[in-house]
C-alpha cells in the first residue's frame, strides 16, 4: 500500500460513497428528530428496534440490529462530529482507493464494532447499554488512515492544529482504552472492535477489496468458459471437416 510522507488534508470532495453515507445518516437523523417531536412512542419503537441492544440480539435473535445501529444518532453535536469525521476520512480514502474499497472497510468495521459490543455483553453482564452511531466505522477508517498514511499531516475538526495521522490514531486509541474503565465501556470496546476489524481487513483482504476480487474472479471464470466453448466448437469443426474430406 502506498504512503504519503507529508501533506495537508483540506476539505475533500463531497461525492460517491462518502456523500451517500452522509446523506443516509442525515435522513435517519431528521426522521428520528421528527418522530421524537410528534410521536414519542414511534420514536421509542424505532430506537429499540434499530439501535444495537445486546440483550435483544443475544437472547431474542434481533440480529438485524448489527446492520442498523450505525444510522441511529442522538445529539446534534455528536452527529455533526461523526458526519464530519466520515467526510474527511472516507472522502480521502475513496479518492485514492475507490468507493467499493471504502464501503467494505466501513461496513466491516461497523460489524466488528457490533460483535465487540456483543462480546463484552457476554463477558461482563451489566455492560448491555444500547449502542448506536458510526463510531465503529469511523474508528475503522481512522485506523486505515493511520496505517497507510502514517506521516501525513492534516487538520481534522475540531482540532485547531496540524497533526500526523499516526499520532491522531494513537490519541483516539488511548481515549478509547481509558473509556473502558468508565460507564461508557461498551461504546469504547465497540470502537476498538471496529478498529481491529479494519486492521485485519487491510492486512489480509485482497489489495483492492473483496468485491473487486470477486468481480475479477467471476469475469475470469466467464472468460475461461467462453474460451472452452470456442475450443470445443473448433474441435467439432475440425471433426466435421475431416469427415467431409474423407467422403
Amino acid at each position: 500500500m502506498p504512503r504519503i510522507s507529508s501533506s495537508v488534508l483540506g476539505f475533500p470532495d463531497f461525492r460517491g460513497f462518502t456523500r451517500a453515507l452522509i446523506l443516509w445518516n442525515l435522513v435517519a437523523y431528521f426522521v428520528l428528530l421528527i418522530l421524537g417531536a410528534f410521536s414519542r412512542p414511534l420514536y421509542d419503537f424505532a430506537i429499540v428496534h434499530l439501535a444495537l441492544v445486546p440483550a435483544l440480539v443475544l437472547h431474542h435473535g434481533w440480529i438485524w440490529q448489527l446492520g442498523t445501529y450505525w444510522i441511529i444518532h442522538q445529539g446534534i453535536l455528536a452527529t455533526v462530529f461523526e458526519l464530519l469525521s466520515i467526510w474527511f476520512l472516507a472522502a480521502f480514502l475513496e479518492s485514492t482507493h475507490g468507493s467499493r474499497w471504502v464501503a467494505e472497510i466501513f461496513f466491516i468495521s461497523v460489524l466488528g464494532a457490533g460483535f465487540a459490543a456483543l462480546l463484552l455483553a457476554l463477558a461482563l453482564p451489566g455492560s448491555e447499554l444500547p449502542v448506536w452511531g458510526c463510531y465503529g466505522g469511523i474508528f475503522g477508517l481512522l485506523i486505515v488512515f493511520g496505517v497507510l498514511y502514517a506521516d501525513m499531516e492534516f487538520m481534522m475538526f475540531p482540532l485547531p492544529f496540524m497533526i500526523k495521522a499516526k499520532y491522531l490514531v494513537a490519541v483516539y486509541m488511548l481515549i478509547a482504552l481509558a473509556m473502558l474503565f468508565s460507564a461508557q465501556r461498551i461504546f469504547a470496546f465497540s470502537q476498538l472492535g471496529g478498529a481491529l476489524a479494519a486492521w485485519l481487513y487491510i492486512k489480509f483482504a485482497p489489495r483492492r477489496g473483496f468485491s473487486t476480487a470477486s468481480s475479477e474472479s467471476i469475469y475470469g471464470l466467464r472468460n475461461r468458459y467462453y474460451r472452452w466453448k470456442r475450443r470445443r466448437a473448433a474441435k467439432k469443426f475440425e471433426v466435421y471437416m475431416r469427415k467431409h474430406r474423407d467422403n
